[in-house]
């Protein structure tokens, strides 16, 4: 049976986005992860950016829901059609399944494992691996994660904040939190709110953050205006925000993520953090491009810090990559972080 035209698949299953990685060609997919259904047939109207075009914004019977929270599976129905839909688009026609390497939060517990495998296989995949977040952004930034020294890398998504040492291709100490883009959202909804008594929506939320949000000072102050509910009238309401009244809002979440940083580094045998400050330390991920990051991170830790190019690709990039090491995979292995563990 010759196999070779079956092009392998790496998925980097996200909270806020799916990015889709075939063998050969890259990323050719990247969409948010929001399904929209008709809640009187259950049947399933549209995926990824059609459908996130409907949050917020729809009637009475359909419904955009975002089927993964806090970077794992909330509704496993939901995230099957999704994973199938998406798997669908880059490869139509199949005669062979092929065999996909999803990305997981390196907290996951081994029930959540279980289902992100389940889902995979009835979405129709061969066989799937699973690859820890912060290993996949650190081979897709670039990283030789096989050599003995220390890497330190910050992969902040929507749901979580993966932070971990990584030495001979696999992860020697790690935290994952719950603290990432959607919650940096929340805490801008939450100021406005506070501050201006106007309530706008996480679209708008979203929109600030990437336009003037910002972790640290800018060099000029900017503002732009938004509009709102009036909580008073309940009218329209236009306000405008500043960028240093983003770095108020987004103190608590990115003080949160500074602590996850240090907290890692105390754990980190002193060989390890030799080679860390040695190194400097790499951030991936959507969150990490809220201006000024690296900067905080660097103020904090005195450790050189950068963002890695391409930052949101990353680790759809490293998921990719590591399909290459699947034929050396031993049968029975799952996280190809964890399968020294495995093989020994």
């Amino acid at each position: 049976m010759n196999m070779s035209f079956v092009r392998d698949i790496g998925i980097d299953l996200g909270t806020a986005s799916v990015l889709v990685y075939v063998q050969g060609k890259g990323v050719v997919l990247r969409e948010p992860s929001v399904v929209a259904i008709d809640k009187t047939t259950g049947r399933l109207l549209k995926v990824g950016t059609e459908a996130r075009r409907m949050l917020g914004r729809t009637p009475g019977n359909i419904v955009a829901l975002r089927p993964l929270r806090d970077g794992v599976i909330s509704d496993y129905d939901m995230t099957e059609r999704m994973l199938r839909e998406f798997i669908r688009k880059v490869a139509p026609v199949r005669l062979f399944k092929p065999r996909v390497v999803i990305c997981v939060p390196s907290g996951i517990t081994e029930v959540e494992e279980r289902a992100v495998i389940d889902a995979g296989i009835q979405a129709g995949a061969r066989k799937v691996y699973l690859i820890e977040e912060p290993v996949a952004a650190a081979i897709g930034a670039g990283i030789d994660i096989a050599q003995p020294e220390g890497h330190l890398v910050v992969d902040i998504g929507g749901g979580t904040t993966d932070v971990a040492v990584i030495s001979l291709s696999g992860v020697v100490e790690s935290t994952s939190i719950k603290i990432a883009g959607d919650q940096f959202d929340e805490a801008v909804i939450r100021y406005i709110r506070r501050k201006h008594n106007v309530l706008i929506g996480q679209r708008t939320a979203e929109e600030l953050k990437i336009s003037i949000g910002c972790v640290f000072p800018r060099p000029e102050e900017q503002t732009v205006e938004v509009t709102g509910h009036d909580q008073m009238t309940g009218l329209p309401r236009v306000i405008s925000v500043s960028s240093s009244e983003m770095i108020e809002a987004f103190e608590e979440p990115a003080q949160r993520i500074v602590d996850a940083i240090h907290g890692v580094l105390e754990r980190t045998p002193p060989e390890l953090v030799a080679d860390i400050s040695t190194n400097g330390i790499v951030m991936t991920g959507g969150g990490s491009l809220v201006w000024g990051f690296d900067q905080l991170v660097e103020s904090h830790t005195g450790i050189e810090t950068h963002v890695a190019d391409d930052a949101i690709s990353c680790v759809a990039y490293g998921t990719g990559k590591s399909l290459e090491s699947i034929r050396e995979m031993q049968d029975g292995t799952m996280n190809l972080s964890r399968r020294k563990q495995m093989n020994s």
